[in-house]
């Protein structure tokens, strides 16, 4: 799995960001690249596995994550795919 550096220049510092930030969307103008390579519902899964964190409610039908842990789990997988 190839994922990006964390210190991408397209991650703010602080907040949170959206599904589709995180697993890119290349259906919206621009395009989004995905930071982590993954499907929806393989996101989805390794959230319930505990391999994923999860995110904050911040409406009923709105999940986000903090930058900080994405970038966190960004390094994670990058260490683990180095061996």
């Amino acid at each position: 799995m190839r994922i990006q550096a964390p210190s991408n220049p397209t991650l703010p510092e602080t907040g949170f960001l959206r599904l589709n930030q995180i697993i890119g969307d290349k259906k919206a103008v621009p395009p989004i690249p995905p930071l982590i390579p993954i499907s929806r519902s393989g996101w989805w899964r390794g959230i319930q596995e505990g391999r994923f964190p999860k995110g904050c409610k911040l409406g009923p039908n709105t999940t986000a994550w903090e930058v900080g842990t994405i970038r966190d789990l960004i390094s994670q997988l990058s260490e683990q795919a180095e061996g």
